[in-house]
């Protein structure tokens, strides 16, 4: 699996991202999704996420994830047009700084916070959402289960 980082705030550990890679990769294989899959993930500011959010979503405040998809999804699965070529699943945004206020303010770590920020992303990617209560308590019911599988606890 192909997955490109861009640490615009030059503040997260390469260790951290050494383990969202890894994290990714096991959330990939759980999900079923190729090993040829390509994937994004951009660290910026509050400032820039805003900007973002504000472009594309209408709302005007910092968030701690974005998620732009590059597929089209129906009926719960990625539409996959050509077996050659690689997957393009799209880019996931992660706010550094608020990352850090959630994680000081669910009492946990850093790290914590970026895997679930980053598996929560991902799964926007693949189709989940959580407009609704059923869809969210699947989407949230997932992330614990990858997170936990793959060792990180709250």
């Amino acid at each position: 699996m192909y997955i490109d980082f861009h640490d615009q705030t030059n503040s997260v550990p390469t260790d951290y991202i050494d383990m969202l890679q890894r994290l990714l990769i096991f959330t990939a294989k759980k999900e079923g999704i190729s090993m040829e899959a390509e994937v994004s993930i951009n660290f910026v500011s509050n400032n820039e996420i805003q900007e973002i959010n504000r472009n594309y979503r209408q709302l005007n405040k910092p968030t701690d994830v974005l998620s732009f998809a590059m597929q089209e999804q129906a009926d719960d699965e990625l539409d996959i047009v050509g077996e050659d070529i690689p997957l393009v699943l799209g880019d996931i945004v992660i706010s550094v700084e608020k990352a850090e206020e959630q994680a000081k303010d669910y009492d946990h770590s850093l790290e914590r916070e970026l895997g679930f920020l980053t598996v929560h992303g991902f799964l926007h990617l693949l189709g989940y959402d959580h407009m609704d209560k059923d869809d969210e308590q699947k989407m949230f019911k997932r992330q614990e289960e990858i997170l936990g599988e793959f060792g990180i606890e709250r």
